[in-house]
């Protein structure tokens, strides 16, 4: 895995787009350039919030496909996280932490379907001191604020945790999952743990959005350039003459080839596995950043050995050279909404086309979408997802999985790179840093997305554009 290679491509590298002057002016445009589901219920949670928080603002969220989530909406294990295994200060903590009960709020609120099913850390003899350390951070995680640039709150008024979790006993962890393998000797309970139909959530926030006065959501449409704009350059179109600074962003809708441009005050590069694409267009290539892919398989499962499951179940991770396991958290037991299991995701690095294979492609930022391709599941990885979930579940039959969904997530460093957080970079139209109109690049946002995205949106908005650059 040492030689595996990061892509590097960008947007309209081939030079396929020239320059045209923008016909009009927007305030806010989130591009959603090659959905997954972090990235489309993030673009969403943003483009809702600003449609709440700045409504006499004109928000854009363009998106290529029919609508949203059409591509890999369902190929997530639509897990509300706990916010249990991530550094205690980072951005993945804090941001789950909050989002979590963020997302319970808004499920109550507007009846979205989830259940609060709680998840089970299993553990053999040799695995629970990781187990233990898991628990005594647990303890020790403080609520994050309203603003992430204010200090942690140590509780919610009530005493309460912000992440409560019990180590428990072999006896107990049988008493609560009776089909363990005997091997298990304890485990790690999370009660915050629980699942939520994707689907109603985004379809609550897009309808936020439909009903608000100046956001749009703008489907069938994609990003094809976006080039920095000053109040210095030369639009020829008098409306826009010393509008201040941003971006002319060209779009293309369905099949055609003939796009369009408009000027985007502020740009949100919400994109996930594209998001390094849009944001190397505007690099020099030798700074241009890379993105790798990990691919990640579900089975669905009939059979014996899971009659008496009603939680969620996870082995411990890897601890060997990687001791947090960051990159991945073991082929795990999910359950859907109406209680039918399935295992995963596994982990498969994949590499992107070798320079032979990359020139089949028509245009070079074209094989930034090769993995699209690698979206069929097969019966390939099977046998060695059988083989981890029995280390845990012995009694599970090899015949009763079968190949289910496959998903893709966006990793800014590759397997040996240890943990890496929620970037949010900040580039601007001009050399220096006085234009109030950034462009905003969310990177690496991959699990905990989902959980995290209204989080994700209330720091983007309130924290990033309200508070520091004065946004109103």
């Amino acid at each position: 895995m040492r030689n595996l290679r990061g892509l590097t491509r960008a947007l309209n590298e081939s030079g396929k787009y020239v320059f045209k002057p923008p016909q009009h002016a927007i305030d806010y445009l989130i591009p959603l350039y090659g959905l997954l589901l972090n990235e489309g219920v993030v673009g969403l949670a943003i483009a809702q919030r600003l449609s709440q928080r700045l409504p006499t603002k004109t928000t854009f969220l363009v998106e290529r496909h029919a609508q949203a989530g059409e591509e890999l909406s369902s190929r997530n294990s639509e897990v509300i996280h706990s916010g249990l295994y991530y550094p205690p200060e980072s951005l993945k903590t804090r941001l789950c932490l909050r989002g979590r009960d963020m997302m319970y709020r808004r499920c109550q609120t507007y009846s979205i379907p989830y259940k609060q099913v709680g998840k089970l850390v299993v553990a053999k003899e040799s695995q629970m001191d990781y187990i233990r350390n898991l628990h005594s951070k647990s303890l020790k995680l403080r609520w994050p604020s309203h603003s992430l640039r204010e200090p942690s709150l140590k509780a919610d008024g009530r005493g309460q945790l912000a992440l409560p979790t019990e180590l428990l006993d072999k006896s107990r962890a049988h008493d609560m999952e009776p089909d363990l393998s005997e091997n298990v000797v304890g485990a790690l309970w999370c009660p915050l743990t629980g699942i939520v139909d994707s689907h109603s959530f985004m379809e609550s926030l897009e309808k936020d959005i439909i009903d608000s006065e100046n956001a749009e959501l703008v489907y069938s449409t994609r990003v094809v350039r976006v080039d920095p704009y000053t109040r210095s350059t030369p639009t020829q179109i008098p409306d826009l003459n010393g509008v201040e600074d941003g971006w002319v962003v060209q779009v293309a809708t369905g099949d055609k080839d003939q796009s369009d441009a408009l000027l985007a005050r502020t740009l949100i590069n919400a994109s996930g596995l594209s998001s390094t694409l849009i944001l190397n267009a505007l690099l020099p290539e030798a700074a241009r950043i890379p993105m790798y892919f990990a691919r990640g398989s579900y089975a669905a499962y009939n059979g014996p050995g899971i009659a008496n499951n009603s939680h969620l179940i996870y082995p411990c991770p890897h601890t060997g050279p990687d001791k947090h396991a960051f990159q991945h958290l073991g082929t795990h037991l999910t359950l859907d909404l109406h209680g039918q299991v399935r295992f995963g995701p596994d982990i498969e690095w994949i590499k992107p086309p070798s320079s032979q294979d990359a020139s089949s492609y028509a245009h070079p930022e074209d094989e930034a979408d090769f993995w699209n391709k690698l979206l069929t599941p097969d019966e390939s990885r099977l046998t060695e997802m059988y083989e981890a979930i029995t280390d845990y579940l012995p009694g599970i039959s090899l015949a009763g999985l079968r190949p289910d969904y496959c998903g893709m997530r966006p990793k800014l460093v590759p397997p040996w790179g240890g943990f890496q957080d929620f970037l949010f970079r900040t580039d601007f139209p001009t050399n220096g840093k006085s234009s109030r109109n950034p462009m905003l690049s969310l990177l690496g946002i991959e699990s905990p997305g989902l959980t995290s995205s209204l989080a994700i949106a209330e720091h983007v908005v309130d924290d990033v554009l309200c508070s520091r650059y004065g946004h109103h």
